[in-house]
């Protein structure tokens, strides 16, 4: 889409200025997950509590020339949510599972889990791969039956958060996203999860996404341990990455369409590592939104600064004086400290000299002190 174009009056003179598009940030870590997009209109809340909660979920920034040319302001929405990272959320899942588990065990007089002869049939790990969790003494033992859907609807639960103090996921206060008119890029997790092991990296398809999940979810542990030997996945797969790759794919799957409400045929997300051969972290955008208001050059500083121009170059030629000054002291108080040491040498050798010639003469050789 073409870029829009802004007018800026400046004194009795109109310039047009142009203001690049904007694009939406999805960032999942191993512990939280982070979402930040430009919000075009104030829109209207739904209720006091909601307008409440969004003065500290919007933030204003000026990037343009002046404080008072409004061209560059943008409106953006930030949230981070703790615990809903990909690390994080398969811990939350585990707690999730070993305590279900043995509830039911209690209730039903049954022993699924308690070892590995009856292990818990987990969905979201590979066919056939065994594991245990450990929580607070108790340990399940587990067995992958890789079914994507069935990991999928057990994730769903995690969404609202752990507990009363963890921001709920789809609770929390989201400003609308114009889904017919944006642009959404997903770093971290996003990447890794459609890149390193389904190669999927790039434009994302949810149909295509989910049918390339379901099928390394299928397939039993030694065919895909035997794949990675065999070097057919990226070079930043390892052995942690095979192993939670069908949990991770589920869970970002319904962080976005059921977290964010992401259509399943919106065409406009792409997950990528670089832009522009650059690395993009979350937390450059951190810093804007703790500063708020970051005008890049004030034009009513401009007097002051040529006011204080001169004074700027006399201090800089002063400075280098200085500079130099503090070099020759240095220097000169280095020469004068070795030729220090030289006099100090010089005199110890005549007082080595001195007592050998007195040694000499004090000294009775034996043969002449026995009269031979």
């Amino acid at each position: 889409e073409e870029d829009a174009v802004v007018t800026v009056a400046l004194g009795d003179q109109g310039q047009s200025l142009v203001r690049k598009r904007t694009v939406g940030i999805l960032d999942m870590g191993g512990a939280s997950l982070q979402i930040a997009y430009e919000v075009p209109d104030s829109g209207a809340f739904s209720s006091p509590q909601q307008e409440e909660a969004a003065k500290s979920l919007l933030a204003e920034f000026n990037l343009g020339c002046d404080v008072q040319h409004t061209g560059h302001m943008y409106r953006v929405y930030v949230n981070t949510f703790l615990g809903f990272g990909g690390n994080f959320a398969r811990q939350r899942y585990e707690e999730l599972v070993l305590n279900q588990t043995y509830v039911h065990n209690r209730l039903h007089s049954q022993w699924t889990g308690l070892s590995p002869e009856i292990p818990f049939l987990d969905p979201c790990l590979p066919v056939g791969l065994e594991d245990t969790v450990a929580r607070g003494g108790q340990t399940l033992y587990v067995r992958g039956r890789g079914d994507w859907l069935a990991c999928a609807e057990q994730l769903q639960p995690l969404l609202a958060g752990s507990n009363s103090s963890q921001a709920s996921l789809v609770g929390a206060y989201k400003a609308p996203i114009d889904f017919g008119n944006s642009e959404f890029y997903g770093f971290s997790e996003f990447f890794y999860c459609t890149e390193d092991v389904l190669r999927l990296g790039g434009r994302y398809s949810a149909p295509i996404f989910t049918s390339a999940a379901q099928e390394y979810c299928s397939q039993r542990w030694e065919v895909l341990t035997q794949r990675f030997r065999g070097g057919l996945y990226s070079a930043h797969a390892d052995q942690h990455r095979l192993k939670y790759q069908c949990f991770k794919s589920a869970w970002m799957y319904q962080v976005l369409h059921q977290g964010f409400r992401f259509p399943l045929d919106y065409p406009s997300l792409r997950t990528a590592q670089l832009v522009y051969d650059r690395e993009v972290q979350w937390t450059l955008g951190a810093i804007l939104y703790k500063t708020r208001f970051l005008p890049l050059r004030d034009l009513r500083q401009e007097s002051i600064r040529q006011a204080h121009a001169s004074w700027l170059r006399l201090s800089f030629v002063y400075n280098h004086y200085l500079f130099f000054a503090c070099i020759l002291v240095v220097v000169l108080a280095i020469v004068l400290y070795l030729l220090r040491l030289r006099r100090i040498h010089r005199r110890q050798l005549r007082l080595a000299q001195l007592t050998l010639l007195w040694l000499d003469k004090v000294v009775v050789p034996p043969s002449q002190g026995n009269g031979l």
